[in-house]
């Protein structure tokens, strides 16, 4: 047995006239340092003074624990007599006080039972590929063979327009290689910008000379600002 004490500390009340009964609680507010094996199995042998335990399922990741019993008078016995139930650790000095609740009922698990009906289903087939991973593909699917990846990246005008562009001489400083129709779509236009003599004195150009394109460029003179005089 662990080194703590349980108490129950229930609320002097009579079940409601109007609540649903059934065979399930949850317990709430289970701190993460109680999932251990000696803690779970002493909070079970504690539930199991008020009935035949069907399934105790621990969910640490919800700090709480579904607790099944065979019958419904059982589980509204513990309902009624250990809510609050307060764990009491014999080297602290605040308790641990945990709710029980009522839950949905839920059906009886037994060696015979189909185990089909106590398990998660997979979703309808046309919303069955929707979730990740997918669920088990329907009967009689078989894979279907993709295409291969697109083995011409570029519109075949676009190949057009720039083989036209590598065969034919360009007669003039701006050549329309395609012309959008009606004025709406991709235009390509090729407009020489360069000067021959400028190529052919780049092609001479020598390492650490000046560049012949800075030469080019002219300084802009421009009025220096004025300077405000000083009176002394």
């Amino acid at each position: 047995m662990p080194d703590v004490s349980i108490f129950s500390h229930p609320i002097p009340s009579s079940p409601p006239k109007d609540v649903e009964r059934t065979n399930s609680l949850v317990i709430t507010q289970v701190p993460r340092s109680f999932f251990q094996p000696v803690i779970m199995r002493a909070l079970q042998d504690h539930f199991a003074t008020y009935g035949d335990i069907n399934q105790w399922v621990p969910i640490a990741s919800f700090s709480r624990i579904i607790l099944v019993y065979y019958s419904e008078d059982s589980a509204e016995r513990a309902k009624l007599n250990c809510d609050p139930l307060v764990i009491q650790p014999r080297n602290a000095r605040t308790p641990t006080i945990l709710r029980v609740y009522r839950s949905d009922n839920n059906p009886i698990i037994t060696p015979s039972s189909p185990t089909s009906d106590n398990f998660l289903r997979p979703p309808p087939i046309e919303k069955n590929f929707l979730i990740s991973p997918p669920g088990s593909p329907p009967i009689g699917w078989e894979p279907v063979k993709e295409d291969p990846p697109n083995a011409t990246p570029l519109a075949d005008d676009l190949i057009a327009a720039l083989r036209k562009l590598k065969l034919q001489e360009r007669r003039s400083s701006r050549e329309v290689l395609l012309e959008p129709e009606d004025g709406v779509g991709v235009g390509v236009y090729v407009e020489d910008c360069d000067n021959i003599e400028d190529e052919k004195s780049e092609m001479d150009w020598e390492y650490g000379a000046p560049s012949p394109a800075r030469l080019r460029w002219k300084p802009i003179a421009t009025a220096m600002p004025p300077i405000p005089s000083s009176n002394w």
